[in-house]
């Protein structure tokens, strides 16, 4: 089971975080500290797996991917590959470069919503369930037309009182 995605950035800043088990508020930003710690203190050239047994308990790893100024993470138990979920962060960056045409830190802080919209066509509930970055993509692009489609359906505020019962 996947137990965490993280984006954060070189300096340790998370732009985006889904916990896939409950962790109070605390815990997930001791998480968060730990996972960077970790991370910034690997060289370069070292493998993309780390054990995190002192984070979210035994039989846990980090599997992690580091583009530009971002790393991409999962956090999984023994039930999950090492090297799927590499596979898995390569799906989730290629379907963001395909929706923000080269993606960038800047574009995960200020779209964090769509980020999450396909994070959450990627994975559900910790479980994978699409690793077609092109059926994510058209899923998510459906989602933002009907989301527009609502907005324009939306009444506007004053119109919204003249539905209200005359008493």
């Amino acid at each position: 089971m996947i137990l965490a995605a993280l984006v954060m950035n070189t300096q340790g800043k998370p732009r985006i975080t889904k916990f896939y088990v409950p962790l109070g508020v605390e815990k997930q930003q001791e998480a968060i500290r730990t996972i960077y710690s970790a991370l910034s203190q690997r060289p370069e050239d070292s493998c993309s797996f780390v054990e995190t047994e002192n984070i979210f308990g035994p039989d846990t790893k980090l599997v992690y991917k580091h583009f530009a100024t971002l790393y991409f993470i999962f956090v999984i138990d023994s039930s999950e590959s090492e090297l799927g979920m590499l596979d898995l962060i390569q799906v989730f960056v290629e379907t963001l470069d395909r929706c923000f045409k080269n993606v960038c830190e800047l574009d995960i802080v200020y779209n964090f919503n769509k980020v999450h919209t396909i994070l959450d066509e990627i994975v559900m509930g910790g479980q994978v369930v699409e690793t077609n970055s092109a059926e994510v993509l058209k899923a998510v692009q459906d989602i933002w037309k009907l989301e527009r489609v609502g907005d324009l359906n939306v009444p506007s505020v004053r119109g919204i009182g003249s539905y209200r019962s005359k008493s």
